[in-house]
């Protein structure tokens, strides 16, 4: 198991929490539970342009910036839960020979093209330029301090080419063309290879991975440059490399050999065994690298197994805004820890259950807010904590029995709930769709939350006003009492089962209540309502979740938006300045990838007509609707109830992604998904024929 190194060049924020870290965390931990063999390693990752360049604005050596970062990034992490059997650094030295051995091998199978190109070259600092040294206004949005690769503030991709009035970052120079020799790696020998092994081997592979790589592999692969010119990395291990130094993302991947080598002096068996499943948890921005770079290199090797999967998730953005280092448009994780003390899995949970899995997703921090109380402390803290409350009041502090001559339908469906939730969990875990296997647990709380109200066993005590007590009502009543929360007890063991992926903080915590070990999170017990034993004492209960105040979300916003960094003094003077054409650039929206014909005959669009409208509960954004497809009545759960009322969209025809497959959203199965095109202001619109149509005609 793999999570991807993050540059030492800076903290890291939330956005690299939801997309890499805690995915591969609660995969890791949801293994570890399974006593399976994992084992779990990342590391900074302290070559590349990021590091110089933050060196360079610092003012000081990029040794320094790389030792700083790294022990913040790795401090943030541990104090976040990150569970890694190692998080090492590619500046170590055990790094610099796994790499520079692995590049010997292909050199030495002559696996390498050596050319000479033109590059941009700094006169005055005498030294060849990366893109990223290269600053320029950006032809498109005007930006005075765009980089040669890309523009920070509009986000384009760009070469040093198309900046205009391009200079050196270093000294201000404008640059010039200069000769140089560099080591090229050719994909395009690889290209049968990864047709087979991705698009023939791994159809199960989520759709944003496949679809990138085979959009890659679509429109050919080439050459690409595995040095750099540079005084900082790894260096070229030939005798005519003087200067050079292995391409960032040539060593980078490296890293996980590396500290897998540093954490087992066994670590073949977990790189060279054909019985070994080899997992890269990353962000989208990464597959290429991790999909066809890497996979390339490994099989050039020889040597090593090849990734098994790789679910990359999208990206996540904040307050509806992308996140922006640059701006300081970002919640960095080591700032969360020091205002929100012990609230780690308060963020984890947020985190998990906003994921962006599927498509880029937003954090905001009324949400956030809204998902403590109202979830997590109002759910399935407040589960915990009436279960503990009522078992010493009326149970005197100890597991009562379980009776079953006085059993009914209700006790029976919470074990049948209890045992499905186990399945559930582990089945969504298995296919990394972890917001579905969050829902699943905190679901359960809810069914646990609805049982003690049903039973309501606060009713059952005898009234001590009581003056005459029928001790065999009483011998009844208390057996009733006992079933419920003897019940509620294994299930709080069976949710601290099932959180402890995902909110171990949490988990460790309803341990100590119950007075039990850590082996009891093994998975195996997951599913039993024989896990706390009848007469077992248990502690007071502990507040799990502490309410969030309005004010304290307030600091936040407001932290937020003050520690904005205008890149031009006077961004609107900028803006004015900008022709009418470069601003209609930037407008345009980016298309997505380019897909054949045969991926749109896939969709199955259907003309439906709504027949019902309601909005789900305690869900602000979602309507549960009934749709006429002419052949069945489908039930969709769409994120509408925003723009539109239930009662004025009755009746209205839409078209259905009809072969879209199931998924749960708030406890409904939504069997397709309705079309909706968005205007310029964010109100959606229904996409729908101009004239009437029988319900369930197809869509061409």
């Amino acid at each position: 198991m793999t999570a991807a190194l993050p540059y030492a060049n800076g903290p890291i924020h939330i956005g690299h929490l939801a997309g890499v870290y805690l995915p591969a965390d609660i995969y890791v931990r949801y293994l570890r539970a399974q006593k399976r063999d994992v084992k779990f390693v990342s590391g900074s990752d302290e070559h590349g342009v990021p590091i110089t360049i933050r060196a360079m604005k610092e003012g000081v050596s990029p040794q320094e910036i790389v030792d700083k970062y790294h022990a913040i990034i790795k401090n943030s992490l541990e104090q976040m839960g990150i569970s890694f059997d190692i998080y090492s650094r590619t500046s170590n030295q055990i790094h610099h020979k796994t790499s520079q051995d692995f590049f010997l091998n292909l050199y030495e199978k002559k696996l390498f093209e050596e050319k000479e190109s033109e590059q941009y070259y700094d006169e005055k600092a005498k030294t060849f330029l990366a893109d990223r040294y290269i600053i320029g206004t950006c032809p498109v949005c005007g930006n005075p301090n765009a980089y040669g690769d890309q523009c920070e503030r509009c986000g384009s991709s760009l070469s040093p080419e198309m900046l205009i009035n391009p200079r050196s970052a270093l000294s201000d120079a404008t640059p010039v063309k200069k000769k140089t020799k560099h080591w090229y790696f050719p994909l395009q020998d690889y290209e049968a290879f990864l047709n087979q092994w991705i698009l023939e081997g791994h159809k199960e592979w989520k759709n944003n991975v496949y679809g990138q790589c085979k959009s890659w592999l679509d429109n050919g692969l080439q050459s690409r440059a595995m040095t750099r010119d540079s005084n900082w990395g790894i260096k070229v291990p030939l005798p005519d490399a003087e200067g050079k130094v292995l391409y960032v993302w040539f060593d980078a991947p490296i890293g996980y050999i590396s500290a897998t080598k540093e954490l087992t002096p066994n670590w073949a068996d977990y790189w060279c065994k054909e019985d070994t499943r080899l997992i890269h948890f990353i962000g989208k921005d990464n597959i290429v690298f991790h999909c066809i770079i890497f996979p390339s290199m490994l099989k050039a090797h020889g040597d090593f197994v090849l990734p098994d999967n790789v679910p990359a998730n999208e990206f996540l953005n904040i307050e509806g805004d992308k996140v922006s280092t640059s701006r300081n448009w970002a919640v960095w994780v080591n700032e969360y820890l020091e205002d929100f003390k012990d609230c780690q899995d308060v963020l984890r949970y947020v985190l998990c259950s906003n994921a962006p899995e599927t498509k880029d997703n937003d954090f905001t921090w009324k949400d956030f807010q809204e998902k403590n109380n109202s979830e997590l402390a109002s759910i399935f803290g407040n589960f915990v904590n009436r279960t503990f409350v009522l078992m010493h009041k009326l149970c005197g502090g100890k597991v009562p029995k379980l009776h079953t001559d006085v059993m009914d339908d209700i006790d029976r469906a919470l074990i049948e709930d209890i045992k499905a939730a186990k399945t559930k969990v582990e089945n969504a875990l298995e296919e990394f769709r972890f917001r579905e296997a969050l829902f699943e647990v905190i679901d359960l709380s809810r069914k646990g939350n609805k049982y003690m109200q049903e039973k309501e066993p606060w009713k059952k005590t005898v009234n001590s006003q009581q003056s005459t007590v029928n001790s065999e009502e009483a011998a009844h009543n208390q057996k009733l009492i006992d079933n419920c929360l003897h019940l509620c007890l294994q299930l709080t063991a069976n949710l601290a089962i099932l959180i402890n992926p995902f909110l171990p903080f949490t988990a460790k915590k309803m341990l100590h209540m119950m007075k039990v070990v850590d082996k009891m999170l093994d998975w195996e017990n997951a599913g039993s309502v024989k896990l706390l034993s009848v007469g077992y004492s248990l502690r007071a209960p502990e507040i799990l979740f502490r309410k969030i105040e309005d004010k304290e979300i307030q600091m936040q916003i407001d932290k937020l938006k003050s520690g904005l960094v205008k890149t031009d003094k006077d961004v609107s003077n900028q803006q004015s300045a900008t022709s009418q054409e470069d601003l209609l650039k930037a407008e345009s929206p980016k298309l997505k990838a380019q897909i054949q014909y045969d991926d749109f005959a896939k969709l199955d669009l259907r003309v439906g007509k709504i027949l019902n409208a309601t909005k789900v509960e305690k869900a602000d954004k979602l309507l549960k609707l009934e749709i006429d497809l002419g052949f069945e009545t489908r039930t969709i759960v769409s994120g509408i109830a925003l723009h539109f009322k239930p009662e004025d969209i009755v009746g209205k025809q839409v078209v259905v992604v009809a072969n879209l497959a199931p998924r749960k959203m708030r406890g409904i199965e939504s069997n397709g998904m309705i079309l909706m095109a968005e205007n310029k202001t964010g109100k959606l619109i229904f996409v729908n024929p101009d004239e009437a149509t029988d319900a369930g005609s197809g869509v061409s």
